[in-house]
C-alpha cells in the first residue's frame, strides 16, 4: 500500500469516501431541483400560451415573444452540473485510488469520484501484469531480506511480463548493486523496484524537455497519430479530441486514413460526441494529403488550437505508406511552417513485444515524437511501456484503459508504476 500505515490509510480514504457520498447526494439534489425548475417553467409556458390564444393575431404574437424571453432568461440562470460517474462500493480499490492521489499531494476535499474511477480502471486494466508478476514475486518474497536467488526469480517475472530485456538488466543490476550496500527485505525491495522502473519510464520523458503534453497556445498544433491497424488509432484519436475540446482547446479533426472506408464515419461519430467538427473527402481513394490541406486550410480560418490527423493504419514495412506520411509532414511545413507537430505512434498493449517491434520499426522511419498506449483492459501486457521507454527512447505521452469516452488519459508514471505494483 502507498502508506505504510495500513489503518490510518483505509480512515483517511474512508474520509474521502464519506465526503465525496456526500457531495454526490448534493449534485443530486440540485439536479432534482433544476428538473423541478424547468417543469414549473414549462407548466407556466403552457398556461401562458393558453391564455394567448384568447387574444387578437398582433398582441397574442407579442406576448409570445415576451414569454420566449422570460423563458430563455430563467433556464440561462440555471448552474449547469455536470455528472461524475456513481460512487462505487467502499472498498480496496477506492482506498488504493484515494492513496495514489493522496500520495500526490491531494487534500480529501480535492478528490472527485471522476478521478477515483479512472485510477480504479488502471488497476484493472493492469490486472494480468500483475497477476503473473506482483502477486508471485510477492509470494516468493515474503518478508525475508532479497537474494541472489530471488533476484533470478526477479529477472524471470519482468522478461514474462513483457518489461524487455534491457530494461529487465538496468533494473536488476541496480538491485544487485543495492544488495551490496545494504539488506533489503521484501517491503524495502518492492519500493526500491518501483522507483526503478519509474526512473526507466520517466527518462525519456524528462529528455523531451515536456513532462505533459499539451497543445501551445498562440501557434498551430498538429498531431499526427500513426500505428498499424487493428491498436485502436481511430479511436484512440476520437477520444484526444474529446479530452482537448473539454480542456477547451479549439480542436479539429482530419480524417486522412482515407484507406480504410470505416475510418471517416467512425471519426464523424466520435467528432459529433466530442462537439469537434471533421474535415474529409467522401470520394474513394482520396489523397490523404489534400485532406490535411483542406484541413489545414480549415484550421487557420478558425483560429485552431490543435489539429488531429488520423493517418492510415501502416504497417513499418510498407514504404509507400511511409512515404505517404512524409508527404503530409511536407504540406504542414509548407503551408505553416511555425506549426508544433508530434507524431504519436499508437500500441496496443495487448500486443506485448510485438508492439516493441513496430515502435522499432516506426522510430527508424517516422520521427515519432511519444506513444500512447491503448488497450488496457485487465488482459493486457502493460510492462510494454516500459521497453518502449527503454529500448526506443520513446516518451509514453497518453494511456487507454477503458472503451467509454473519457477512458483516454495523459500518461502519469507514478499511477502506473502504483498500478502495476499494487499489493495484494
Amino acid at each position: 500500500m502507498i502508506n505504510t500505515d495500513s489503518d490510518n490509510s483505509r480512515e483517511w480514504a474512508a474520509q474521502a469516501y464519506a465526503l465525496l457520498k456526500k457531495r454526490q447526494e448534493e449534485q443530486k439534489q440540485e439536479l432534482q431541483k433544476q428538473e423541478e425548475q424547468k417543469q414549473e417553467l414549462q407548466k407556466q409556458e403552457e398556461q401562458k400560451q393558453e391564455l394567448q390564444k384568447q387574444e387578437e393575431q398582433k398582441q397574442e404574437l407579442q406576448k409570445q415573444n415576451l414569454i420566449n424571453g422570460a423563458i430563455k432568461e430563467n433556464n440561462s440562470g440555471l448552474a449547469e452540473i455536470k455528472s461524475e460517474p456513481e460512487l462505487g462500493e467502499f472498498d480496496d480499490n477506492f482506498t488504493w485510488s484515494a492513496m495514489v492521489l493522496a500520495a500526490q499531494g491531494k487534500k480529501i476535499n480535492q478528490i472527485s469520484i471522476d478521478e477515483i474511477d479512472w485510477l480504479t480502471k488502471l488497476r484493472k486494466g493492469l490486472e494480468e501484469t500483475r497477476k503473473g508478476f506482483v502477486t508471485e514475486l510477492l509470494d516468493k518474497l515474503g518478508d525475508d531480506p532479497l537474494t541472489p536467488e530471488s533476484l533470478d526469480d526477479l529477472e524471470t517475472l519482468l522478461i514474462r511480463a513483457d518489461v524487455g530485456i534491457d530494461s529487465t538488466d538496468k533494473v536488476i543490476s541496480s538491485l544487485r548493486k543495492k544488495l551490496n550496500e545494504e539488506v533489503l527485505g521484501g517491503e524495502a525491495g518492492i519500493k526500491f523496484l518501483k522507483e526503478e522502473l519509474k526512473l526507466i519510464i520517466d527518462k525519456p520523458i524528462k529528455s523531451s524537455g515536456t513532462d505533459l503534453l499539451v497543445p501551445q497556445k498562440g501557434k498551430l498544433n498538429v498531431w499526427l497519430l500513426v500505428g498499424v491497424n487493428g491498436v485502436g488509432k481511430t479511436t484512440t484519436l476520437g477520444k484526444l479530441a474529446y479530452l482537448s475540446s473539454r480542456s477547451n482547446y479549439k480542436t479539429l479533426i482530419a480524417a486522412a486514413d482515407t484507406f480504410r472506408a470505416a475510418a471517416v464515419e467512425q471519426l464523424k461519430v466520435w467528432g459529433e460526441r466530442s462537439n469537434v467538427d471533421v474535415i474529409s473527402n467522401q470520394s474513394k481513394n482520396a489523397d490523404p494529403a489534400a485532406v490535411v490541406f483542406d484541413a489545414i486550410n480549415s484550421a487557420k480560418k478558425r483560429n485552431v488550437d490543435l489539429l488531429l490527423v488520423d493517418t492510415a493504419g501502416r504497417l513499418q514495412t510498407k514504404n509507400n505508406l511511409m512515404d505517404e506520411l512524409s508527404k503530409i509532414k511536407k504540406i504542414i511545413d509548407k503551408k505553416v511552417p511555425d506549426a508544433i507537430i508530434e507524431s504519436l505512434l499508437v500500441l496496443d498493449a495487448s500486443q506485448g513485444q510485438n508492439g516493441l517491434k513496430q515502435a522499432k520499426g516506426f522510430a527508424k522511419s517516422a520521427n515519432l515524437s511519444g506513444a500512447i498506449i491503448t488497450k488496457l483492459d485487465g488482459t493486457s501486457r502493460g510492462g510494454v511501456s516500459l521497453a518502449v521507454s527503454e529500448e526506443v527512447n520513446l516518451p509514453i505521452r497518453f494511456i487507454g484503459a477503458g472503451e467509454g469516452i473519457k477512458d483516454l488519459r495523459p500518461f502519469n508514471s507514478y499511477e502506473f508504476v502504483e498500478a502495476m505494483l499494487a499489493d495484494k
